[in-house]
């Protein structure tokens, strides 16, 4: 008969083990993916938030200083209106030709200003709206991150014990970092106390 040798139970525990081991490894590596994946979307949404700031920041002292120019056209258009009301029966027609022209101009002028700074505002508006949309993507970036960083610390955690429960609390923290992630590049959902 032939003989025939049975494994050593020790050295299937290991190989189990190994297997196990490279699989939680495989899946750890996806975990740095998703959470490179995921630094990148939240250093771009605080980049595109301050630069939103900044550009809306400025586009509203440009528009301040188009409304302070209309204020100015305007109050000296009143003024020569109120000049050429005042002297009109005592002035010779050349000097009120002149003063009519000036209130003409003055009355252009602050047009001007009120139509360029319509433009501007809908552009301070527009940056505004960039920022509240990445100020409102960011916290999932921050919160998914922080999920995936824990998830690859206890995967690495239940390589070294050999713990499947271990493996399993890092499997539920990066799905939830990964939601997270994906929150955070589409906001489909809202959690009021991020906000």
């Amino acid at each position: 008969m032939a003989e025939l040798e049975l494994p050593n139970p020790e050295e299937l525990d290991e190989q189990r083990k190994d297997s196990f081991s490279k699989r939680v490894a495989l899946v750890t590596a996806i975990f740095a993916v998703v959470l490179a994946i995921t630094s990148l979307g939240g250093n771009n949404a605080t980049k595109e938030m301050l630069l939103a700031q900044q550009q809306s920041s400025d586009q509203w002292s440009f528009y301040q200083s188009k409304v302070m120019r209309e204020h100015l056209y305007r109050t000296q258009k009143m003024q020569l209106e109120a000049t050429l009301l005042e002297n009109r029966a005592r002035m010779n027609s050349a000097a009120r030709a002149n003063y009519e022209k000036q209130v003409k101009t003055m009355n252009e002028e602050e047009g001007r200003y009120r139509e360029e700074k319509k433009g501007i505002e809908q552009s301070a508006k527009h940056s505004e709206a960039v920022r509240d949309l990445n100020l409102a993507k960011d916290p999932y970036f921050d919160y998914g991150e922080a999920l995936l960083q824990i998830a690859i610390v206890l995967s690495s955690i239940s390589i070294l014990a050999g713990s499947r429960p271990v493996f399993w609390i890092s499997l539920v923290a990066a799905v939830s970092g990964t939601l997270f992630t994906l929150n955070g590049y589409l906001l489909l959902f809202r959690i009021p106390f991020f906000h």
